[in-house]
């Protein structure tokens, strides 16, 4: 089976796809052990009165202090990919209670949240557990070699992320404004050595926007060319690093140097399964003080439904290709409006602030008061309200509904909105005219909007 002549035939190495799942599964149980360990179930999912749903997932919610219960179910999971125990099982579970987590509260989106749900996602189809994994111990059947295909799906959506992100880059703010890097950097004095000089020159600004374009869209390409893997293995650990040194972006910089992995070849992951057997060497000692029977090696592993799991993932990367550029599909200015926004590898490009209040108005008799945010929101919630439209629209209707329970009549909900973006002044953001309680949520663009006073210039995604 040949897709623009790549032979879906051919076979490789199966350590490196154990390697990735290993590593896959301890770096999503510390995440989760992190998650937990610093109170940040109890404070996002549920201490809030309210919670900002995603479009058509509004069913999706939190579930009071059984909430816990999802994440230990989802890092238990976890578990079990890194062991390959249960290994299906395991990591459609995983798949399906992230992405539930993921899904309670927009609030918490990031990007690498959706990346390791669709990793997930990916995972579910391939035979990461023929190597080096208790399902193969058990089945005393190990494979060495497997679909070529297998291990080149994780290495696209790898570039994909990188080289999208570095496309999204490429605007006018980013390259010839150093925004928002100019706001963020400038923070960090108190880094040893370099925050009180770097951190302040405008030139290390630009620097910092130029090569971090330039890396996004190189390093795939690096990690792919065998003579330049192992340096742009070293760039994506200093960037990864230094990124989590300036800013609070917690696992994700350790998640995707661990991932990079992957692009190395056989012999590499090999050593490294090799150094993990002798780090559980007493396994193999009790297994033979049992005298069970050596786990068979089998040459080739071959997928009855090959056809149907390619009919799956073929349409996901093309969809993971397109569904970036949506945002031609709207007018306005990207950053403004945010429509198209997300689940775009779009990593830290605005630094957007807002104040945003309601005025709830009886339609009848020209009557209305002013609503304190901090009676439904959480200090994060609202700032995450102010400046996104989607945000502002979801509220507004929560409002609508809570006065109208109480007894209001003749409801009418008005924001006044104002936002800066990356440095800019602080502008009208939300038509003040708009009953925002009348508009409805859809795909389709949101008028109320009022148009930016600015221009971005947009190269790449």
């Amino acid at each position: 089976m040949k897709l623009f002549n790549y032979n879906f035939n051919q076979q490789t190495n199966s350590a490196p796809l154990a390697v990735f799942r290993i590593f896959f599964g301890v770096m999503m149980l510390l995440s989760i052990i992190r998650f937990w360990a610093n109170g940040w179930i109890e404070k996002l999912y549920i201490l809030p009165k309210f919670h900002f749903s995603y479009y058509g997932f509004s069913w999706i919610k939190p579930l009071g202090n059984y909430t816990y219960l999802f994440f230990i179910i989802c890092g238990l999971a976890a578990l079990c990919i890194a062991l390959g125990y249960k290994y299906k099982i395991a990591i459609i579970t995983f798949f399906l209670s992230f992405t539930y987590i993921e899904l309670m509260d927009k609030t918490t989106y990031l990007n690498h949240y959706y990346f390791i749900s669709i990793v997930s996602f990916v995972l579910i189809f391939l035979p990461a557990n023929k190597r080096f994994s208790l399902d193969a111990y058990q089945q005393k059947e190990e494979y060495q070699n497997i679909p070529k295909w297998t291990i080149d799906s994780l290495k696209l959506l790898l570039g994909i992320v990188y080289f999208y992100a570095g496309l999204a880059k490429a605007n006018s703010d980013w390259l010839f404004r150093a925004q928002p890097l100019k706001i963020w950097l400038p923070s960090k004095y108190d880094i040893p050595f370099i925050g009180e000089n770097l951190m302040q020159q405008e030139w290390f600004h630009f620097a910092m926007s130029w090569s971090g374009m330039i890396y996004d869209l190189a390093i795939p390409f690096l990690l792919l060319y065998k003579r330049t893997r192992f340096v742009a293995f070293l760039l994506v650990i200093f960037f990864h690093v230094f990124t989590r040194v300036l800013f609070p972006i917690g696992m994700f910089p350790y998640i995707m140097i661990v991932s990079a992995l992957i692009f190395f070849d056989a012999n590499f992951h090999q050593k490294i399964i090799n150094s993990l057997k002798k780090l559980f060497y007493f396994l193999s000692i009790r297994a033979k003080s049992k005298n069970l029977k050596p786990i068979k090696n089998t040459e080739f592993y071959k997928f009855k439904n090959k056809r149907v799991i390619l009919s799956i993932l073929i349409p996901f990367f093309v969809f993971q290709l397109l569904f970036p550029w949506r945002y031609l599909l709207y007018p306005g200015e990207l950053f403004w409006t945010e429509e198209g926004y997300r689940f775009s590898w779009r990593v830290m490009l605005m630094e957007k602030a807002g104040s945003t209040n309601f005025k709830i108005v009886n339609h009848k008799t020209g009557n209305f008061f002013m609503v304190d945010n901090t009676d439904f929101l959480t200090s994060f919630q609202e700032k995450q309200m102010s400046f996104q439209p989607d945000f502002i629209l979801e509220y507004a209707h929560f409002l609508g509904d809570h006065f109208k329970n109480q007894g209001h009549k003749n409801i009418g909900v008005y924001a006044e909105s104002y936002v800066a973006l990356n440095g800019r002044l602080s502008t009208k953001f939300i038509d003040a005219t708009v009953d925002l309680y009348q508009e409805k949520e859809s795909f389709k663009h949101k008028k109320w909007i009022l148009p930016f006073t600015s221009e971005i210039k947009i190269k790449g995604i």
